[in-house]
């Protein structure tokens, strides 16, 4: 079945009702100006963990990044104007990677209602789904509509995102993944739900995303998925437990239908404020067939369905392990048997200012799979440690050390030697956000 997208011509009514909706009104406030700058510098050593390109080995490689951003925010009663163009790439890359990472304006009243538009981060729950991933240096931001209202115990946000390679005047509405965000469009709806003093919250979530037709004949096809789901936390004085569910439907790019499903339990005790610990298991469901099949096979195996669960705009890093082993790429061919995550750990704090990390991963698929003898994918750990030398300055450092199994080798498609079971990647950054400038001033009667 094809779905086609009409032009949201409607999305100007909205607005303008929300407008009015509002009842602004210029009045006497103080409005504020601040520069903002952010410096990160991060070099990391690795020995596996990203895969290379060719199949007959990782290579051993050492490099790096930069993330230098300057922002300029305005704000007043009832407005906030932002914007940050950044850098962000490998030093010595040629060519610059420079860009708008934001630029938006925010309207609000009194009674909670609001309206947010342009280029923006999206962070909502623990940013499992939708979360800005600030780990990569690029981190990801929308171009879209935000409505709401925001109150102490409920809040609700609708927002809307249409997007074009260019104004496609003579070729119709196309958009293939490659730009800002990999959809087409997007509607989101997000309901969150606080008790009185938030020792508990709930929020549930429905996405509606559009994804350009890969089928070459299809150039002005959209195929649309949807993702519901909930995430629940209970948080009292020394302990917290969080759960969530999702669930996806509706048709991939390819036309494909997709069932999929992920859950996820976390429990963590912290007695004071220098100390926690912490364990969960994530379960991300996933397919049985590779869509080109494995070496030395013939012909091609065809999904019947898309069983492999898709984070969207997650900020993966936080979840899978620190060498992002898993959803950052796909196995082999783009195949995705799944993941189950099971990990302990734990934070530090032995002096002021001075956090320690360790945790521990072990791995497994959530499939079913004939021509292995074991589900198991290997074991991770990850250290970290981290120290502010004031507000603006902080050091950090990591190391981890993950083992692959004989199934992560027949999965990742190649050859069975030491370097590809044993990964090691180490890293050591520095973060330098200082204020530039700040000032206040009233608006002249």
């Amino acid at each position: 079945m094809r779905y086609y997208f009409n032009q949201p011509a409607k999305w100007f009514c909205m607005v303008m009702a929300l407008l009015f909706s509002f009842g602004l009104k210029a009045q006497e406030a103080d409005n504020q100006f601040s520069l903002d700058a952010q410096l990160v510098t991060r070099g990391e050593l690795r020995a596996g963990g990203f895969k290379a390109d060719s199949l007959d080995k990782y290579r051993r490689t050492q490099f790096v990044l930069g993330k230098y951003r300057i922002t300029a925010d305005y704000k007043r009663s009832w407005l906030e104007v932002k914007m940050s163009p950044q850098f962000a790439g490998i030093w010595g890359q040629g060519g610059a990677n420079i860009n708008l990472y934001e630029g938006w304006a925010n309207l609000q009243s009194k009674n909670g209602l609001f309206m947010k538009i342009g280029r923006q981060e999206l962070d909502y729950d623990n940013e499992r789904i939708i979360g800005n991933d600030d780990w990569t240096m690029t981190a990801p931001t929308h171009d879209v509509l935000k409505l709401g209202y925001d109150g102490e115990s409920h809040k609700v946000h609708l927002m809307a995102a249409y997007n074009q390679d260019a104004d496609n005047m003579e070729s119709g509405n196309q958009y293939y993944s490659g730009g800002l965000q990999p959809y087409k469009s997007m509607q989101t709806l997000w309901y969150h739900y606080d008790t009185p003093k938030k020792v508990f919250g709930v929020s549930l979530v429905g996405m509606n995303i559009g994804m350009q037709s890969a089928k070459q004949e299809e150039t002005d096809v959209t195929y649309f998925q949807q993702l519901v789901g909930t995430y629940m936390a209970l948080r009292p004085k020394y302990w917290s437990l969080e759960g969530e569910f999702y669930y996806q439907m509706g048709k991939q790019e390819h036309g494909l239908p997709i069932d999929a499903f992920m859950g996820s339990v976390k429990a963590t005790v912290k007695p004071n404020e220098k100390f926690s610990v912490f364990t969960g298991y994530d379960y991300l469901s996933g397919d049985k067939f590779f869509s080109v099949p494995a070496e030395g096979h013939l012909g091609m195996v065809q999904h019947d369905k898309i069983r492999g669960f898709n984070a969207i705009f997650g900020s993966h890093h936080e979840f899978y392990g620190a060498m992002d082993f898993f959803y950052m790429k796909n196995y082999y061919h783009g195949f995705t048997p799944g993941l189950q995550n099971l990990y302990i750990g734990g934070n530090v704090s032995p002096v002021d200012d001075l956090s320690l990390n360790l945790a521990y991963h072990y791995y497994a698929i959530a499939t079913d799979l004939d021509y292995l003898d074991s589900k198991t994918l290997g074991h991770e750990v990850d250290f970290s440690a981290s120290y502010a030398f004031s507000k603006a300055v902080s050091v950090s450092a990591g190391y981890t050390y993950m083992h692959g199994t004989e199934t992560m080798v027949i999965l990742q498609q190649i050859q069975e030697v030491t370097e590809q079971r044993n990964l090691h990647w180490g890293w050591l950054m520095l973060s330098v956000k200082p204020t530039l400038f700040n000032t206040i001033w009233k608006d002249k009667k």
